[in-house]
């Protein structure tokens, strides 16, 4: 990590580093060039897209054998399918024989992959089972060269699917370290199992995707940026803090991954209920939450009903455990441009009307038509615009908090986690 430049933020140019921390001063400086340079871009692909685990899916897109789904992750086209053998596989979504994508559906069920461009077949544990004019093809090109190429490592931690395309990668457990807590605190709403519900929301916007991972657990822009719906949330009945995230500290999980977890202002559908809710809501809450203390005790009963929490697992899977559970993916497009996924998680045995309220809560606020991800998306299109004038104004200041004690969820604590990660990613490949 380099020191930050003596005197106030510099002019940025192509020797200085990408983050300058000083604890001594106080300061940590990310270089506007991280936002902006395709360079960068190409050794984030390198370093750390192809090198760490990524989200894929949960194991509720995969109920039956037969099902599938496709899925771009890391900038690889992937097949995700659970075979016959009730296996889950992912394969990268390729012919081994001219390179067209086998699969084009998004989802589906079946009982085998067949190209639409020259009708090789494969099973569904990636196998060739059929050419036309097979025998045409040599003694070799018969011993099994050309079956689906399986992903480097897939492993999964209670039902959520990552992959690495690194097969010397660590293991998923001990990649995800601290974030395995709030993975539990997450899995552990439902006494039965979780689920995905409503499909899969999709959109792009112009910015890196590093302000996004940033944003995901930036308590400071909540109030400013949001304020519509935190007039809505108290006009709602909801009680809001001093300030929201004052109440907690952020938490460093190792690996890059941070969390934010936070009194939730709103009501959550597990055991929050809000006046909106009425009685019979408040009747539900109290019944879900004396269930949850028969579990788990009263201690961490009350965290799962009422905490929030904001987690990024590095580089880049978002969990928001807020008003409704969020799964968050994004992935860049050119330094300027970034793709996200967004699923909503929910428990299976929750009743028809909590089910009503939590995808209220997911579509008012977390949505791309909702209060939140417009003001965002808005947000972080600015900062991008703004880092056309990097030649003059080239550092971007994340030093809240740094000296303070506590550090608290409206500092930038973990952001600046984040940004070491990276930079040790970055720094290691380019030294």
């Amino acid at each position: 990590m380099s020191t930050a430049p003596s005197s106030g933020i510099p002019l940025t140019t192509i020797n200085e580093p990408y983050v300058a921390e000083d604890i001594d001063r106080g300061t940590f400086l990310v270089n506007r060039r991280a936002f902006v340079d395709p360079n960068v871009l190409s050794t984030e692909r390198d370093v750390i897209f192809d090198k760490c685990w990524l989200y894929l899916g949960h194991e509720s897109e995969l109920v039956g054998k037969g099902e599938f789904l496709t899925r771009k992750v890391g900038g690889r086209e992937l097949i995700f399918v659970r075979g016959q053998d009730n296996e889950a596989r992912a394969f990268f979504n390729t012919c081994p024989h001219r390179g067209a994508m086998v699969c084009r559906e998004k989802q589906g069920n079946g009982k085998m992959f067949r190209c639409f461009y020259h009708a090789w077949t494969f099973d569904l544990t990636g196998k060739l089972i059929q050419r036309p004019e097979g025998e045409r093809y040599s003694e070799a090109a018969q011993a099994g060269m050309h079956n689906l190429v399986p992903v480097a490592r897939l492993e999964q931690y209670r039902g959520l699917y990552f992959v690495n395309f690194d097969a010397d990668a660590v293991d998923l457990v001990t990649y995800l370290a601290g974030a395995t807590e709030y993975i539990d605190l997450t899995i552990d709403q439902s006494e039965v199992a979780m689920e995905i519900v409503g499909g899969m929301q999709e959109y792009g916007f112009q910015a890196n995707w590093k302000l996004l991972a940033e944003n995901s657990f930036d308590s400071y822009h909540g109030l400013p940026t949001h304020s519509t719906y935190f007039d809505y949330v108290q006009a709602a009945g909801g009680q809001l803090g001093e300030s929201l995230g004052m109440n907690s500290q952020p938490r460093d999980l190792g690996n890059g991954h941070a969390v934010i977890e936070y009194s939730a202002p709103w009501g959550r559908p597990i055991a929050k209920p809000v006046a909106a809710w009425g009685n019979e809501g408040a009747a539900e809450c109290a019944e879900i939450l004396k269930r949850l203390e028969e579990r788990f005790g009263k201690e961490r009963a009350e965290r799962i009903a009422y905490n929030n929490f904001n987690m990024v697992v590095f580089p880049n899977f978002v969990i928001n455990n807020i008003m409704a559970i969020t799964f968050r993916t994004f992935f860049p497009e050119a330094p300027d441009k970034q793709h996200v996924k967004a699923w909503t998680l929910a428990p299976t045995d929750e009743s028809a009307a909590m089910r009503e309220r939590r995808l209220y809560n997911f579509l008012e606020f977390l949505g791309p038509g909702g209060f939140a991800t417009p003001d965002d998306c808005e947000a972080l299109r600015l900062c991008q615009l703004g880092y056309q004038n990097l030649s003059a104004a080239g550092w971007n200041d994340i030093s809240k908090g740094m000296g303070q004690d506590p550090v608290i969820s409206n500092d930038e604590e973990q952001m600046r986690v984040f940004w070491r990660e990276w930079d040790r990613r970055i720094a290691g490949a380019v030294a």
